[in-house]
């Protein structure tokens, strides 16, 4: 393939620009690491119970306690300190002198390498009870209100093959682990690599080659893509030196039977794309709409590149109970189907519709809690800051032939105003669904305004929901609490909360 050489030269300044700005860190690295004094290591921990967010804890004999990823309650553990204060300490286990009795084996070779499905060493039915005491020590510490029982946390109906979108990377940096690199003495060469990113590396990779998040064609097209690259030679991107051709591959695979795979590359090559593509189309089954995207950022981000349709419709569509939803490339959507109408149905529970009430769907994305909840609302009002994901949700509801909802672009304190109100009506129900990092203080200040006599509050991060519902109680009470688990293997919980205008 041709190569630019004015971008070679522009790459490789940025290239030496990286490395000077590394040395300037690891010396400055080295000389506070003099400062301080190396830590012994621990021999013989206990690892005690759960705590959040994937760590466990034990306690050292001074009584500080310890925070550690990766472990059971039960093990028997040595380790180190990696972060010492005051009052707690964060460690890493280096070996597992006892394995607690809770332990599985786990069912992938990817396992504690790619860093995805970090639970698998623990059966599904115990992740469940650690969960569920998450969501109720973050309830109950962080947000320091009256709750009501905690409902029993509802479990995904599929522990594996549960995920509908995966991203996959090609990089010329295969990631090797500790050990495999201790059993030679030589430097390894470079190894192209299709996998996930390796946890907190940018540049390399871990090569899966049977994933387990995902059906079928999933691990066949990564098999064909890894066979038919390698054959012909095609270059995998470096990210450390910003070149080369093939970037990611997003494969979405719907309940409806309907697939999506997306090639990203760096640049124009259209022989060389159009038989890739071509290979693709013509040796995995199934696929009923092939793209790709042209990158030539430094990012992997396309919310702002051109998605071209190669073959197929430019869209799928999934199906929750009887509404149907396109999904384009940049679409958001929830990644658990089937667990996604779970989630909602309990929203729509919640929300104790009557066919009488406008209901605004706040933080509405494509539309998805607003349409699936639509028929007992006189009138669904969505609002949501990505134009793109508004534009979606318009059409969703047109898709489902539903007049009642429309759907608005921009912040929720600057769409809602009394003209606003005026024209679509106060709203009766209001469900928020935000990101991980929760409401605004603007919101959360805007909602208190609104006095909707039922909010339902959706949440990905208890903790953040926990700091949310403190500031709520100046109005609300909360009066129900349903905990949903999305993500088998993973510490990340769903938590529906209902609050009434006391």
């Amino acid at each position: 393939m041709a190569v630019n050489l004015r971008y070679v030269f522009i790459s490789t300044c940025l290239l030496w620009f990286l490395e000077l700005s590394y040395l300037r860190t690891d010396l400055k690295s080295t000389k506070l690491s003099r400062k301080k004094k190396k830590a012994a290591p621990l021999s013989g921990i206990t690892i005690e119970s759960y705590a959040a967010e994937g760590k466990s804890i034990a306690r050292l004999d001074d009584g500080k306690v310890l925070f550690v990823s990766g472990v059971v309650p039960g093990d028997v553990i040595d380790a180190v300190i990696i972060k010492d204060k005051k009052s707690w300490a964060e460690g890493r286990a280096t070996r597992l002198v006892t394995p607690s009795p809770q332990r599985v084996e786990p069912f992938c070779q990817h396992f504690g390498v790619c860093g995805g499905c970090k639970w698998q060493m623990i059966p599904y039915s115990q992740q469940l009870i650690y969960k569920q005491q998450q969501v109720t020590d973050q309830l109950s510490r962080i947000g320091q209100v009256q709750l009501p029982e905690i409902q029993p946390i509802i479990g995904s109906a599929n522990e594996r093959y549960y995920r509908n979108k995966l991203e996959f990377t090609f990089s010329t940096s295969r990631y090797r682990t500790f050990e495999e690199i201790a059993e030679r003495d030589e430097k390894f060469e470079q190894e192209p690599a299709l996998g996930f990113h390796a946890p907190g590396l940018f540049d390399k990779v871990v090569a899966i080659h049977t994933c387990y998040l995902q059906t079928d064609p999933t691990n066949l097209l990564l098999s064909v893509l890894r066979e038919y690259t390698t054959k012909h030679g095609l270059e995998y991107y470096n990210f450390k030196a910003q070149y080369g051709w093939l970037r990611n591959v997003v494969i979405r695979v719907a309940t409806t039977g309907q697939i999506l795979v997306n090639l990203v590359i760096h640049h124009e090559d259209k022989e060389a794309r159009e038989a890739l593509l071509q290979h693709i189309w013509d040796n995995v089954p199934g696929i009923t709409s092939l793209q790709y995207t042209i990158n030539g950022k430094v990012n992997d981000t396309i919310h702002d590149q051109e998605v071209i349709c190669w073959r197929g419709k430019d869209h799928i569509e999934e199906q929750l109970e009887n509404f149907r939803f396109k999904i384009s490339p940049k679409s958001f959507f929830q990644t658990n189907t089937k667990q996604a109408e779970a989630l909602y149905r309990v929203a729509r529970e919640f929300a104790g519709l009557t066919g009488k009430e406008v209901l605004y769907d706040l933080y509405c994305g494509t539309g998805s809690i607003g349409i699936f909840c639509s028929a007992g609302a006189s009138k669904v009002i969505g609002i949501e800051v990505v134009e793109d994901a508004i534009k979606d949700a318009w059409e969703n509801a047109a898709l489902n032939g539903l007049t009642h909802c429309k759907f608005y672009a921009g912040d929720v304190e600057k769409v809602c105003t009394d003209a606003f109100f005026a024209e679509h009506g106060r709203p009766d129900v209001i469900i928020t669904d935000p990101p991980r990092a929760g409401m605004t203080e603007k919101l959360v200040n805007q909602l208190l305004k609104m006095r909707a006599p039922r909010v339902v509050y959706v949440s990905c991060n208890p903790a953040t929901q926990a700091r949310d519902l403190q500031l709520l109680d100046a109005a609300y009470k909360i009066v129900r609490l349903q905990p949903v688990d999305m993500f088998p293997h993973t510490h990340h919980i769903e938590n529906v909360a209902l609050l009434e205008l006391r």
